[in-house]
């Protein structure tokens, strides 16, 4: 006797919903009944008409599990298929998620659910940004090592990532505070060196008294201080080690318009760039005929004309000033302050041989970042005006021709170019020397990657008083840092003290040397991590290249704006560097890249002394906060959630409270991941996130038990009006298909898609009994309802597609019911269906207050010129501002929405 798994008997290799299988009576084993509490269909096979708290948690727990258990994360290559690479930046391992970390995780990984569906090979790989200096400051205050503190976090975020069912390839992990990955940022920084991208030199650096330590010109904002501590900044002249990022400057920038639009972003990089029409070219320092041994790079915004110099400045806070060499005494005496100060050293131009005084400028800064520069009078006057107050010779270069252009003379072997040919062929033959000739700007300096901490990358190089610095050899690899258990964080680099560990051998003499006591700012690591996870195990070198030209470059990279300049910079540049290696195959990194907006939250502070106060110290009955014993008026605004400053939210509490789907759909729902949330419960957002998943149950309830009532589903059946209600539904599911679509593809306006859905949901609650029970649309509106809401959603789709998948005389042949809702294929537009017309519906604002929307052709909807007329011209214009003077109007394409400002 054989007999079909129901929800009373389960084969014991499911032990879950009915599976159809043919048991012997042998295998049957009764299913354990808990009672008093709430059992969901997967379980049980009986499906519970109410969506509860106690429903959600039981669906969430079985199905994080199952997830997990079926949906491999494991990719092989199989080239049959399109790839696609999505990356969101990798966290420091603080120890706790925040709110920002749960939100663009959750883009992430709805954007991997949703590629995965459409058949693709995806990697949403993740890894950790180890090294730092907030783990050597906790080591510091808690008499931890930092490998110990840093290990702990891992595992404890890393808990927390599996609780939110995050689907990340976990088989990529990388962790930067490991020798088998540090060991190929030594090796990429030893090709740097070789390449001449690497250098020494004393400069005037930026000096954190409070985390003691140089921070990079990036590092540092507009007023002067740390990103990090926060406290001010001082100057110091140290030797650091550089890496030549102005050499690809002019490359990165002209890569930029070949990219797809990045949203602000292209132009913020290429603001950062700035006009890299200019370059530097190496002198050799003499003093009284006697060279120095010095040598110096001086910027020039008109390399053309270099033969026309007639002299070298450098500021009064220049390195030869105060640093420790020969020239500083020489260069202080000769100095008068106010003044343009000629001196008795000079320079001599390693290209054309020019020898030509050092000036110290008059001035206290130059443009831009500028602490060098050539004076060439023929092309600057406030270069001529120098150098005739000093009596310095110069000559002119350049020559006028009848058709207003201009050519070289007195130019050595140019002598006769256009001004363009000039440039390329002087840059050119000062790179093939390697003094110089990279086209940048004046707004760049070159990375100073040297930071006197411990917990860092060591930088690969030994000290050899016979051969100079010597990189470490590529078989050596990785130089290990040593165990010190005792860190002070006072002054000078903690790898001082490991005397063992500094002395030892040149490689090239044999002769008895010192490691370098620097190690690298932490954005090195992060300047290329995105190469190793296209080969995260291998232990012969950085990245088999083969596997890099398959998965690069990143199909989406998802990350804060904060991160869109300085780490963006880093990362083209190290992507570039590669590529002129020949260790890959693609120039640019990534391809596109989606910026998520911060989650802010209320603050609420003393006016008198700024101090932050909690909730709970508050009395908010008033018509406005005060504080709750003095009954001071507070100051309110809106902050990043930090614990700081008192607004931040728990993202474990959260989610307990109100699950992971409902988190995950108020942070897609929200706002557009650019723009900033401002996060208040009593807006009501999450709770009306919740209803509308309680009415997505209650569709599926609907079906289930309008299908189980006995009555045979029969199309036919359906009188004519009935009729043409299925063919809206089935137009509205076609639309929504074709639009949540899109959103995934394009634009990633989650908000809009998951608008659409609620839209869908919200014509089929409208469904009558009959419909329902024999229209093959609705059914089918249903379950690709619930297909597309599964990226954003899993747990709830999977069990609402898992009571569908079973019900009885279905309609629908196409869906695989034998599979899981993330299993399906995603959902495709009907050949028969024909779109209407696209527009788009513009949010109009009047003085930044919404007053209602416009239609605007879809083609016409980015043109600030058009949309404004078509809006002025409408109904609504009409009503808001017609015969009123408009000032200004904004357009924003991307949220459609527009805003006049008019005279009130």
């Amino acid at each position: 006797m054989w007999i079909t798994c129901h929800r009373f008997f389960a084969c014991p290799s499911c032990w879950r919903s009915p599976c159809n299988r043919a048991l012997s009576p042998a295998t049957w084993r009764r299913r354990p009944v808990s009672r008093g509490s709430r059992w969901i269909y997967s379980e049980t096979g009986e499906w519970e008409g109410n969506y509860t708290l106690e429903t959600r948690k039981k669906i969430e727990s079985w199905w994080c599990t199952k997830i997990k258990e079926e949906f491999d994360t494991t990719t092989r290559i199989d080239k049959s298929r399109p790839k696609f690479y999505v990356l969101s930046m990798f966290p420091y391992p603080s120890g706790n998620l925040h709110m920002g970390h749960v939100r663009v995780y959750t883009i992430s990984d709805a954007i991997t659910r949703f590629h995965r569906m459409r058949g693709l090979q995806v990697i949403n790989p993740m890894g950790w940004d180890a090294f730092g200096l907030p783990a050597e400051n906790a080591a510091i205050e808690h008499g931890l090592h930092p490998a110990n503190w840093t290990q702990s976090n891992i595992q404890h975020m890393r808990k927390q990532l599996d609780a939110l069912n995050l689907s990340f390839s976990w088989d990529r992990e990388i962790n930067t505070c490991l020798p088998d990955y540090y060991k190929w940022t030594q090796y990429l920084f030893i090709k740097l060196y070789e390449a001449g991208l690497v250098y020494q030199n004393e400069a005037s650096v930026n000096w954190d008294p409070v985390d003691q330590t140089v921070l990079a010109n990036e590092q540092v904002d507009e007023n002067g201080y740390s990103w990090r501590s926060g406290a001010k900044v001082e100057k110091k002249y140290l030797k650091q080690w550089f890496i030549k990022t102005s050499a690809y400057a002019k490359a990165m920038l002209d890569a930029l318009p070949g990219l797809p639009k990045w949203y602000g972003i292209k132009e913020m990089q290429a603001n950062w760039l700035g006009d890299c029409s200019g370059c530097y070219f190496e002198f050799s320092l003499k003093v009284i005929n006697k060279p120095t041994g010095e040598r110096l790079s001086a910027y020039t915004s008109t390399p053309e004309a270099i033969y026309g110099a007639s002299h070298l400045y450098i500021l009064p806070s220049h390195w030869l000033l105060h640093g420790n060499n020969c020239l500083k005494e020489i260069l202080q005496k000769e100095f008068v302050p106010g003044k343009d100060s000629l001196t008795s050293v000079t320079a001599v131009n390693l290209l054309t041989n020019q020898e030509i005084p050092v000036v110290i400028s008059a001035k206290s800064e130059f443009e831009g970042y500028l602490d060098t520069k050539i004076g060439v009078p023929c092309i600057r006057p406030d270069d001529a005006k120098v150098a005739q107050s000093l009596g310095l010779a110069s000559e002119n270069v350049l020559e006028a021709l009848p058709d207003g252009s201009e050519r070289l003379v007195n130019s050595g072997k140019f002598t006769g170019m256009s001004r363009q040919e000039a440039v390329s062929a002087i840059t050119q033959e000062a790179r093939n020397k390697g003094i110089g000739g990279h086209l940048t700007s004046s707004k760049l300096k070159d990375w100073l990657l040297s930071r006197q901490r411990y917990w860092g990358t060591p930088i690969p190089i030994i000290h050899c008083q016979r051969c100079g610095p010597v990189p470490v050899p590529y078989e050596d690899l990785p130089v290990r840092l040593p165990n010190i258990t005792s860190l002070t964080g006072k002054g000078g680099s903690p790898l001082s003290s490991a005397s063992c560990w500094i002395n030892c051998s040149c490689p090239r003499c044999e002769g008895p040397a010192k490691r370098e006591t620097d190690t690298m700012d932490t954005f090195v690591d992060s300047a290329w991590y995105y190469l190793r996870y296209t080969d995260p195990h291998n232990s012969d070198r950085p990245f088999h290249k083969e596997l890099a030209d398959y998965w690069m470059p990143v199909d989406l990279y998802i990350g804060g704006k904060e991160h869109a300049v300085m780490h963006l910079y880093f990362a083209r540049f190290f992507s570039h560097f590669c590529h002129d290696q020949k260790l890959t195959k693609h120039k640019e990194p990534f391809h596109e890249l989606l910026v998520q907006g911060l989650i802010k939250n209320r603050t609420f502070r003393l006016a008198t002394t700024g101090q932050y106060l909690k909730k709970e110290e508050i009395d908010f009955t008033g018509p406005e906060p005060v504080h709750a014993e003095t009954k001071e008026k507070l100051h309110v605004t809106w902050e990043k959630m930090s614990k700081s400053k008192l607004n931040g939210i728990e993202p474990e509490e959260l989610v307990q409270q109100y699950g992971i789907d409902t988190v995950r759909l108020y942070l897609l729902f929200a706002a557009p991941p650019e723009q900033d949330i401002l996060w208040d419960t009593k807006t009501d957002a999450l709770s009306g996130v919740q209803r509308w998943q309680v009415r997505l149950w209650h569709l599926a309830t609907q079906l289930i038990e309008t299908r189980n009532s006995g009555t045979l589903p029969d199309p036919q059946l359906l009188d004519q009006k009935e009729r043409a209600k299925a063919r809206h539904i089935w137009k509205q599911k076609n639309f929504v298909v074709s639009e949540v679509t899109e959103y995934f593809l394009k634009d990633y306006l989650f908000n809009a898609a998951i608008s659409r859905l609620m839209g869908l949901s919200n014509a089929m609650l409208q469904a009558s009994p009959r419909l329902i029970l024999h229209s093959v649309e609705f059914e089918d509106a249903l379950a690709t309802l619930y297909v597309m809401l599964a990226p954003m959603a899993p747990h709830i789709t999977s069990e609402m597609w898992k009571g569908l998948s079973h019900i009885q005389n279905k309609l629908c042949t196409h869906h695989r019911w034998d599979m899981d809702v993330l299993q399906q294929p995603w959902p495709t537009v009907d050949l028969e269906y024909s779109r209407p017309p696209e527009v788009v519906e513009v949010l109009v604002l009047v003085n930044n207050k919404p007053c209602g929307k416009v239609s605007v052709p879809l083609e016409v909807s980015r043109d600030a010129k058009v949309v404004r007329e078509l809006v002025v011209q409408s109904k609504l214009g009409s009503e808001h501002l017609q015969g009123r003077t408009i000032t200004k109007s904004f357009l924003s394409p991307r949220t459609a929405l527009i805003n006049f400002l008019v005279q009130e």
